[in-house]
């Protein structure tokens, strides 16, 4: 595990996506126009993003000890994902979740995720080695608090980026978890939980990231949903809109987002361009069906000149 650029500490699970023209009303049916069988979960979605984006990814979670598990660590492996950390239980089927897509672009979720394949605190300080050995460690919050708080600790032991996707349910290990965290990513639900209020405008976005930033990291981004991304750092603050991108399904948008924001802080860029990048490779995903990302250097550059100049 030497040289891993990042290390994600997330969810894995097989990921199925059905494409429907309509979702059917009780006992009703509907037919399938595309099917798509994939490594999925945010925590894969978003070593797949950063390994596609270039960086050493690797890959802290759990998968059962069944084919389904085989076949998710196999797809990991040729996505160039260390997948080494990721711990296999027995006597539990590995997570499944079921994204059914209609022709608006709306998504309904089905989810099978077992206890079992959610990380424990054990889990880990099991994985140390692997999370002091990365660059940046991203940490989920779809795993319980203790786990996430155990990652976020041992990272920021090391004196390495932590980067946080979500907001804490727990107010008092919410608190401590932010001021652990070098960024916040937060969507506007994520954000209302934080600060009262989802942000309606851009405006408030910027106003919920300052009000972030004074938690404890040195960088917040904050979805204002249907209009963009603020960004908030000690001595600056930036709104970035959505690019004009026909939408087929919005759920790999913020994962994509998270990888590319952490790729671009690991290679030292301004913030400006690294909110740029951010929000391009989330407009890279969102014209395809099901949330593993498509980040090739085409696809960025192609929204980079959508959004509007800097």
């Amino acid at each position: 595990m030497a040289g891993l650029d990042a290390l994600v500490v997330g969810q894995v699970c097989r990921d199925l996506v059905l494409l429907v023209d309509e979702v059917p009303g009780p006992s009703r049916t509907a037919s399938v126009r595309r099917r798509r069988e994939l490594l999925g979960g945010k925590g894969a979605n978003q070593a797949v993003g950063l390994a596609q984006l270039g960086v050493r990814p690797g890959l802290l979670g759990v998968v059962g000890e069944d084919e389904v598990g085989d076949r998710l660590l196999g797809q990991a492996r040729s996505d160039g994902i260390d997948v080494a950390p990721v711990l296999r239980r027995a006597d539990t089927p590995s997570a499944l979740i079921v994204d059914v897509v209609d022709a608006q672009a709306h998504w309904r979720y089905l989810e099978d995720i077992p206890e079992a394949t959610l990380l424990t605190e054990a889990d880990v300080a099991g994985a140390a080695e692997a999370l002091t050995a990365a660059r940046a460690v991203l940490v989920q919050l779809q795993q319980p608090l203790p786990a996430a708080l155990a990652a976020a600790r041992c990272a920021r032991t090391a004196d390495r980026l932590v980067v946080l996707d979500g907001a804490p349910g727990d107010p008092a290990g919410g608190t401590e978890l932010l001021a652990l965290a070098d960024v916040l990513r937060a969507d506007a639900r994520e954000a209302g939980l934080i600060v009262g209020d989802p942000p309606a405008d851009p405006e408030a976005g910027l106003r919920a990231g300052r009000k972030l930033l004074a938690r404890g990291p040195s960088l917040a981004a904050v979805e204002v949903a249907g209009e963009g991304n603020a960004f908030v750092w000690p001595d600056g603050e930036v709104f970035v809109p959505l690019s004009d991108t026909p939408t087929v399904d919005t759920t790999g948008a913020g994962d994509a987002f998270v990888a590319a924001l952490t790729v671009g802080l690991l290679r030292g860029e301004p913030y400006e361009q690294v909110a740029r990048y951010a929000v391009a490779a989330a407009g890279a995903t969102v014209g395809h069906a099901g949330g593993r990302p498509a980040l090739t250097p085409e696809a960025i550059d192609a929204q980079l000149a959508r959004l509007p100049a800097a």
